[in-house]
């Protein structure tokens, strides 16, 4: 790492690095993220160095209120230890990127979309209290409660890394509050993640085959109303894919994000169908399996959240709607770490 930040650094002083914008930002990006992984790797090491003088201190002559330091210190250790293994398993080709989020409820109308708008507040709370930025893009509220869909970016280093264990279908068991009978019900929602586009990436789409429609913002409150049809809607004819959005003020910034929504979405496919050109795809291929859920969270007839892929569990399933979710993060990535060797 020292050798590659010295190099990025050298880079940095050559002549003309400034004139290319968008060349010299992806080179102090990469630089930055470099020295925060050196200087907690380099912080690992003065603590631990610390701590081993503390306990050879305690070898030779105990000390109640020092072993009570060391045994607190040793705990932030393993806890610094744990963030940055975190961190090197994130190193996917768009690990670092911003995600975009979107969230379709299944089948079961009122319930199901209710339990989409749960998983939105989730990743909303989780995204808060992990230093990351939430941004709504397009929103479309349900008949009843609940929404129809949602897409949002979730802004911050490494949130596509994180986030890409969210990916698929979540299943809830909870008593209905919309069930005057006050039964068991069951209800499913897809979570769709895929990295936000970065500058960098050029892909060529054709305007003979984008379709775009435009009309008025509308959900669930007055930051999701517009009196102008400033909502843009693109359909790309050749796949099928379906984006929206209408967070931003104006008709040409929402064509814009939108646009970047649609290369995110044809460049996930693009990957996943290993195509050379986005003319040779075959569109959207539904992986929403109802049955084949990644995650349960159950409040009836016991409390327990369960990902069926680590078979990570917790039995606080109120605190993981509250989005604590790290834990099931931390051991996708460990699970995923672990398949990639078999």
């Amino acid at each position: 790492m020292k050798k590659e930040i010295q190099n990025l650094h050298n880079i940095t002083l050559q002549d003309g690095f400034w004139n290319e914008h968008e060349h010299s930002e992806q080179i102090i990006s990469k630089l930055k993220r470099l020295e925060k992984k050196l200087n907690s790797y380099q912080k690992i090491l003065a603590l631990l160095e610390s701590l081993t003088e503390w306990n050879d201190l305690l070898l030779n002559e105990f000390d109640d209120e020092i072993a009570k330091d060391v045994l607190k210190e040793s705990k932030n250790l393993e806890d610094e230890i744990n963030r940055l293994e975190l961190e090197t398993l994130l190193n996917g080709k768009y690990d670092s990127n911003n995600a975009i989020i979107t969230i379709h409820p299944g089948a079961g109308g009122t319930e199901s979309q209710d339990w989409a708008e749960m998983l939105y507040r989730m990743y909303g709370k989780w995204s808060l209290s992990n230093g990351y930025t939430l941004k709504e893009l397009d929103y479309l509220e349900g008949e009843e409660a609940g929404l129809k869909s949602v897409t949002f970016l979730v802004i911050g280093e490494n949130a596509y890394g994180y986030l890409k264990s969210e990916k698929g279908v979540h299943r809830l068991i909870r008593i209905s509050p919309f069930d005057s009978g006050g039964r068991r019900h069951t209800s499913f929602a897809s979570v769709e993640v895929m990295p936000e586009v970065s500058e960098n990436i050029t892909i060529d789409i054709s305007s003979e085959d984008l379709r775009i429609d435009t009309f008025r913002a509308s959900g669930a409150g007055g930051q999701h109303i517009n009196k102008t049809d400033s909502a843009v809607r693109i359909t790309h004819i050749p796949t099928n894919i379906v984006v929206s959005c209408q967070s931003e003020r104006s008709q040409l910034q929402n064509k814009e994000t939108a646009l970047k929504m649609l290369k995110s979405k044809l460049l996930d496919i693009k990957e996943k169908e290993n195509k050379e050109k986005i003319e040779d795809l075959k569109g959207i291929q539904k992986e929403i399996a109802w049955g084949s859920q990644i995650r349960s969270y159950v409040f009836c007839p016991y409390t327990m959240v369960k990902d069926h892929r680590t078979n990570y569990e917790v039995g606080n399933v109120q605190a993981v709607i509250d989005g604590d979710l790290n834990g099931f993060i931390e051991s996708y990535l460990k699970y995923s770490l672990e398949t990639s060797k078999i």
